[in-house]
């Protein structure tokens, strides 16, 4: 662990590599687990106001799921995150023809519907980011799941902080990580 700023960041996200597989997991990190994708509160705000625009490209279950739970909920623990169709997927999630999640979100962005990506949490995965009152800790999240997209990042050579840099850059800052770039350099030589 090395501190930069406000953050303690893990020494894997820069000596791991990863770099997401899709054709190989089908997007498995957004239908597996139990839990929806981690909110802070301006998202769940953004949430709000975006429902109506992704709308039309959510799955009927979709629907139904956020128009009975929310566009977003709040945990026993207090925490905010994306609702769950039938405590599995979550119900942001849309299915290609070939099977493969995608985001409905994600997808009104690329079609220029919104201007929101997508919830930082998603967007920097594998990389988790806990928020203490003192600093935030960023750490490499490691799931089976996502062993193709360990073997394709190691094939590349991209360790995590590299494939995750824009999300990165939208959570930190590019002074923070232009900083993270010159401790790698420093970690990995």
């Amino acid at each position: 662990m090395f501190q930069l700023g406000k953050t303690i960041i893990s020494e894997d996200i820069i000596e791991k590599d990863f770099v997401c597989n899709l054709s190989a997991c089908k997007g498995a990190c957004c239908v597996d687990g139990d839990a929806g994708a981690p909110l802070d509160e301006e998202e769940a705000d953004i949430l709000d106001d975006i429902y109506e625009k992704v709308k039309p490209f959510l799955r009927k279950e979709g629907i139904e799921a956020i128009e009975k739970q929310g566009a977003f909920i709040t945990t026993e623990d207090g925490e905010l995150e994306t609702p769950l169709v039938n405590n599995a997927e979550c119900a942001y999630v849309t299915f290609a023809e070939n099977g493969m999640a995608l985001c409905a979100i994600e997808e009104a962005h690329n079609k220029g519907v919104i201007d929101w990506k997508k919830p930082v949490s998603c967007h920097l995965y594998p990389v988790r980011v806990k928020d203490y009152s003192e600093f935030s800790a960023v750490n490499y999240h490691r799931w089976p799941i996502c062993d193709d997209a360990c073997a394709l990042g190691a094939e590349l050579q991209v360790p995590i902080y590299k494939f995750v840099k824009e999300a990165l850059i939208r959570k930190f800052g590019e002074d923070w990580y232009m900083e993270l770039e010159k401790t790698a350099k420093k970690l990995r030589s």
